[in-house]
């Protein structure tokens, strides 16, 4: 048998980290010896447990310890993170070390070593002058660069689950469902809100269209302008529509206070795309008193930076829209480090991409009325997504209600 040492620290038990190992290993085949362990009797003890894996092959153990290290389990003896040359811009060398979303060290220079803008499915780069090590999508990847490759030397530490009953990433830690308690489950997320903003931290919202259709933009406008919002990912179809309610009262041609299609509204988008046209940009229709309403006004309004990243269904688009959506993500990779929370409501696409650059400690909550979105989230490794299966018409209401009621503010 090919075997090799592992080591587990933490909440490895409140965090089902512990079982999931053991999991791992049987699934794929391996075997297991528990070497040692040490389990943390009160809530701050952290916990610690040695593991022999044991596998047929040495290619077997290697997957194995793969699927381990995402989890957060360390290979016990410590070695020196191995580097090799990328051969070619954008090309990697053979064996590269893909990240995960969690924190994670490298041990370089006989030390630990942050890895600097964790993402996942990106490489580690080391940088020999400043001894930093950073990630990289393959697309940045420069000939010579020096890559991380293999196993060794290489740390991730997983979120791990909040003890008690207080926080809404406990309390909604079961699986995707609509049959959960809406107004419980947002009073929570508005006392999360209210907590990080309290303590300075940073919010950001990821919005779909929906926002406006079901006439929630003014809601979400005043968020933006009480503080709530620091900063917005979205597309076209949410400013285009924002602009088209501000400018017309309706949504896809359709009166937002009747509900009701009115004549002609079909061009109602167009026209708001072509009066921000004319003004020169977003920016530049505030300023000149075109657009005097709705979440894309308060965004200038109140110097909230906003990104609207474009696709190829999109009318127009607006000037302000990224087009080169390379270009937009990394744009966008400006604001997610610094972000405590992202609430992600009614769309898919751009929840899924604000996923895959989030840092795993970002408390995120998504919001949609198909538990696919969700699903998806979740499935491409945001596992730290809490779901709310709704629509979104009534629950962004009930939490600007909420948020208000705790911060003293009135309705």
């Amino acid at each position: 048998m090919n075997t090799r040492e592992v080591e587990l620290r933490g909440h490895i038990i409140d965090s089902l980290i512990l079982p999931r190992a053991l999991d791992i290993i049987m699934d794929m085949g391996g075997d297991f010896q528990i070497l040692e362990i040490d389990i943390g009797k009160r809530k701050s003890d952290p916990s610690h447990a040695r593991i022999l894996v044991e596998a047929e092959t040495p290619s077997l153990l290697n997957q194995i310890l793969d699927e381990l290290g995402e989890i957060g389990a360390s290979i016990a003896e410590i070695k020196e993170a191995e580097l090799q040359s990328a051969p070619m811009d954008r090309v990697l060398p053979d064996d590269f070390y893909s990240t995960t979303n969690h924190q994670t060290f490298i041990y370089h220079g006989g030390e630990w070593v942050e890895v600097e803008g964790i993402e996942m499915d990106c490489m580690i780069v080391v940088d020999p002058e400043s001894r930093t090590a950073r990630c990289k999508p393959i697309r940045e990847i420069k000939k010579g660069d020096l890559v991380v490759v293999g196993r060794e030397g290489i740390k991730v530490v997983p979120p791990e689950r909040p003890r008690g009953k207080q926080g809404v990433f406990e309390f909604m830690g079961s699986e995707v469902s609509s049959e959960k308690p809406l107004v419980t489950t947002i009073k929570k997320i508005a006392s999360e809100i209210t907590e990080i903003k309290k303590r300075g931290g940073r919010i950001g919202l990821v919005g779909g269209p929906a926002i406006v259709h079901t006439g929630s933009a003014p809601v979400i406008a005043e968020m933006i302008r009480l503080g709530f919002i620091d900063v917005l990912f979205a597309g076209n179809a949410l400013a285009t529509h924002d602009i088209e309610c501000a400018l017309y009262g309706t949504s896809l041609g359709v009166d937002i206070d009747r509900g009701e299609a009115v004549s002609r509204g079909h061009r109602h988008h167009i026209n708001a795309i072509n009066e921000i046209n004319r003004a020169g940009s977003i920016r530049d229709a505030v300023e000149q008193g075109v657009l005097t309403s709705g979440i894309m006004y308060e965004c200038v309004k109140n110097d909230v930076p906003f990104v609207l990243a474009g696709s190829i269904r999109d009318d127009g688009p607006l000037p302000d829209v990224i087009t080169d959506v390379m270009e937009a993500q990394n744009e966008m990779r400006k604001y997610v480090q610094d972000l405590d929370m992202v609430i992600m409501i009614a769309t898919m696409l751009h929840s899924i991409a604000t996923g895959n650059i989030l840092p795993s400690r970002v408390k995120t909550i998504c919001v949609d009325i198909n538990p696919a979105t969700v699903t998806k989230l979740s499935d491409r490794g945001s596992s730290q997504a809490v779901s709310v299966v709704t629509d979104v018409g009534a629950f962004i209401p009930i939490l600007l209600h909420e948020i208000k009621k705790m911060n003293g503010l009135g309705d």
